[in-house]
C-alpha cells in the first residue's frame, strides 16, 4: 500500500477531530430532474453503485502511526455501499425539511475506520428537483478543493452522458468535459506521492519556507510578529482587526454535537452593485451584510457587546488550476461592524479593514505560505486540539468565508446543476460558520450553527437578506439627498 504523510496545517485538522467538533466539510447541490427522465434518480444511483473504481483522496485510508498519513487502498478493499447513501423526504420535501434532514447528517463525525467520505443522493424534493449531499474530511478538502472537485465531476454540456461519479473522478486530472474514463492508478499514485514523501517532510515544509521567506524579504518573520504584538498589547492600527482582541458573545463558547443549517441566496449582479456604489469587494457586502444580520441577532438575545465582532476570513492561496487534496488557505481578520447602526458606515469600517487585513498577508507562496499559516493559525488550532477553545477570549467571534464558484450553468448527465451550498466546521469557541459559493449568477451562503449554542439560527439567514435590502436602501436614500442638495 502507498503511504503518504500530512502537511502540518493539514494535520491540525485531524488533532481537533472529536465527536463534538468533526473536522469535516460539505456541499449541498440541488439539481432539476430532467423532465422526459422521471426514472433519472433511481438509474443514477444504481449505475453509481456498479462504479466500483476509486481515485484520490476517495481510496486514502487514515493511519495515525508514527504521524498522520493517508494509505492508498485498492478498488476491493473500500465498502461503497457504506459511503453511498440514498435518502428521500417525504414528497414533496421543502427547503426547511432537506436543511434539517442536511443538518442530522452533518452532525455525524466521519468514521475513520474507512475512507472519510460520504455521498448521500436524496430524492423528493419539490419542483422536480433532487440533491446531493457529500461530506469529506478537512484534512483533505479546502473550499476551493471542494469547488474544483464539483467542477471537474459536472459538465457544461447538457448532452453530456454516462458521466463519472465523484469517486471515480478524484481530485487530479482532467475534468469530465474532456476526460473518457478515470484517471489511471499510476496517476493517481503519483499525485499522491508527490504531495508529501515521508514523516518528516512536514516539519521539513514548515522549516524550509521560513527560511525561504527569511531568505527573500523577511515579511513571513515581519508580518507574524506585528500581528502576535499587536494581539498581545491590543494595540494596532485604527480599524485594524487582530486575533484575540474580540468581544466574547454567545457564538464564542463550548458547543455540543447537533447542528442547525440555513440558506439564502442573492443575485451576484446585485451585491456588485452595491460594492460599487461603496467602493467595496463583493466580498465586502457579504461581510457587511453578515455584520448587520448578527447585529440586529445579538440585539434581539440582549448579547450585543459594545465593541465590533470579528471575523476570521479564509483567503484561498491555492494556485489557478492546481486540484491537489488538503488545504491551501491563509486567514485575515476584519471587523464586522456591529457596532456600527448606519449600514454605508458599517460597509465603509469593514472595506478599511480588509484592506489592511489583506496588505498585511505577505507576498510569498509555497512552502513560505504555509509556514505563515501555521505559525499564524497555531494558538487557534492549540485550542481545539487541546480542548480549551470555548473558555477565554476567542480568536474570532465567526468565520465568514467566500468561495469562487462557477460562472456558468453545469450538468450531470443532463441534469442542471440548480444550487449549491457550502456545508462547514465547527471548533469550540466558534459555534457559527457562514460561507458563501458563487453560481451561475447566484451568492448562495451557507450557515452552519451549533444548535445548542444559537437558538433559531433561520433568523440570522433571514435577517442577512434584510441587511442587504437595508444597506440598498440607504444608498438610494443618499443619493436622492445629494441629488436635491445640488
Amino acid at each position: 500500500m502507498a503511504r503518504s504523510f500530512l502537511k502540518i496545517n493539514d494535520s491540525a485538522w485531524i488533532f481537533a477531530d472529536s465527536l463534538r467538533t468533526p473536522m469535516q466539510v460539505g456541499m449541498l447541490a440541488t439539481f432539476e430532474v430532467p423532465k422526459d427522465r422521471p426514472q433519472f434518480v433511481a438509474d443514477l444511483v444504481e449505475r453509481w453503485r456498479g462504479v466500483h473504481e476509486f481515485s484520490a483522496p476517495f481510496n486514502w485510508q487514515l493511519k495515525m502511526l508514527p504521524v498522520p498519513g493517508w494509505t492508498t487502498l485498492e478498488d476491493d478493499e473500500i465498502d461503497l455501499d457504506y459511503h453511498l447513501r440514498h435518502s428521500a423526504l417525504p414528497h414533496p420535501g421543502s427547503q426547511r425539511e432537506l436543511g434539517v434532514l442536511v443538518s442530522r447528517l452533518h452532525s455525524i463525525k466521519l468514521d475513520r475506520r474507512y475512507p472519510l467520505w460520504e455521498v448521500h443522493v436524496i430524492e423528493g424534493l419539490e419542483e422536480n428537483k433532487f440533491a446531493l449531499y457529500s461530506k469529506a474530511h478537512h484534512s483533505q478538502v479546502d473550499g476551493v478543493g471542494g469547488i474544483r472537485l464539483l467542477k471537474r465531476m459536472l459538465s457544461a454540456d447538457p448532452e453530456r452522458r454516462e458521466m463519472l461519479p465523484p469517486w471515480a473522478v478524484g481530485m487530479h486530472g482532467p475534468d469530465q468535459s474532456s476526460l473518457p474514463a478515470k484517471p489511471s492508478r499510476r496517476e493517481a499514485a503519483v499525485a499522491v506521492a508527490t504531495t508529501n514523501s515521508g514523516p518528516a517532510s512536514a516539519v521539513k515544509r514548515v522549516v524550509g519556507g521560513l527560511r525561504d521567506g527569511l531568505g527573500d524579504t523577511g515579511e513571513v518573520l515581519g508580518s507574524l510578529a506585528k500581528t502576535y504584538t499587536e494581539s498581545a498589547t491590543g494595540i494596532s492600527d485604527p480599524g485594524r482587526a487582530v486575533p484575540f482582541q474580540a468581544p466574547r458573545t454567545i457564538f464564542n463558547g463550548r458547543i455540543h454535537t447537533p447542528r442547525r443549517f440555513a440558506t439564502q441566496q442573492y443575485s451576484i449582479d446585485r451585491m456588485q452593485a452595491v460594492g460599487e456604489r461603496t467602493d467595496g469587494s463583493i466580498n465586502d457586502v457579504f461581510l457587511a451584510v453578515v455584520g448587520g444580520a448578527l447585529r440586529r441577532y445579538l440585539i434581539e438575545q440582549g448579547e450585543l457587546p459594545d465593541e465590533p465582532l470579528v471575523a476570521n476570513v479564509p483567503v484561498s492561496v491555492r494556485p489557478e488550476g492546481a486540484a491537489k487534496a488538503g488545504n491551501s488557505i491563509t486567514f485575515l481578520y476584519a471587523t464586522l461592524g456591529t457596532d456600527i447602526e448606519d449600514p454605508i458606515e458599517r460597509i465603509r469600517a469593514i472595506r478599511d479593514s480588509t484592506r489592511m487585513g489583506k496588505r498585511r498577508l505577505p507576498s510569498v507562496g509555497g512552502a513560505a505560505m504555509d509556514a505563515y499559516t501555521a505559525v499564524l493559525m497555531a494558538p487557534f488550532l492549540g485550542q481545539a486540539i487541546l480542548g480549551f477553545g470555548g473558555r477565554g477570549t476567542p480568536a474570532a467571534n465567526v468565520v465568514v468565508s467566500n468561495v469562487p464558484g462557477m460562472e456558468e450553468a453545469r450538468y450531470f448527465d443532463g441534469a442542471r446543476l440548480q444550487e449549491i451550498y457550502p456545508v462547514s466546521l465547527l471548533f469550540n469557541g466558534q459555534a457559527l460558520n457562514i460561507t458563501a459559493v458563487s453560481y451561475d449568477g447566484l451568492f448562495n451562503i451557507g450557515f452552519t450553527g451549533c444548535r445548542d449554542s444559537i437558538p433559531s439560527l433561520q433568523r440570522i439567514a433571514v435577517y442577512a437578506g434584510e441587511e442587504l435590502a437595508a444597506l440598498e436602501s440607504a444608498l438610494d436614500a443618499r443619493k436622492k439627498r445629494r441629488g436635491r442638495a445640488s
